[in-house]
C-alpha cells in the first residue's frame, strides 16, 4: 500500500525542482510507458528464468519509476487512487467472475 506520506514525498520532490510545469498528462503517460519498457527489458532474454531474482534491485527501481509517474498523473487529474483502483477491480470482477475465471488465463471475452 502506498501511504499518503509517500505520495507527498513524490510530490515534494517534483515541486522542489519546479518540474510540475513539465508534467502534463501526455508526457506523464509517455514516461509511464517508457519506464514500463525499462521494467520489461529486465526480463528480456531471461529464457527460463521467469523471476529474474538476481535483478530484483533493478526491478524495484523501474517499478518505483512506473508507480511515481502513475501517482503524478493521478495527481495532475485530481484522481483518488483508492477510488480508481477499487472501481477498476469492480469492473474486473464483473468481467472475470470467480466461477468462470479461477485457474484460467482466458480473456474475459472468451469465458
Amino acid at each position: 500500500m502506498i501511504s499518503k506520506e509517500t505520495i507527498e514525498i513524490i510530490k515534494k520532490f517534483r515541486d522542489d525542482r519546479e518540474w510540475s510545469q513539465f508534467h502534463n498528462p501526455k508526457d506523464l503517460a509517455i514516461s509511464i510507458s517508457l519506464e514500463a519498457a525499462e521494467l520489461l527489458e529486465i526480463y528480456q532474454w531471461s529464457a527460463d528464468d521467469l523471476d529474474c531474482l538476481d535483478k530484483l534491485d533493478r526491478v524495484k527501481e523501474e517499478l518505483a519509476d512506473v508507480l511515481c509517474y502513475s501517482i503524478l498523473l493521478a495527481d495532475r487529474y485530481g484522481l483518488d487512487l483508492d477510488e480508481i483502483i477499487r472501481n477498476k477491480m469492480q469492473k474486473n470482477a464483473e468481467k472475470y467472475p470467480v466461477e468462470k475465471a479461477a485457474g484460467v488465463s482466458t480473456k474475459y471475452t472468451n469465458l
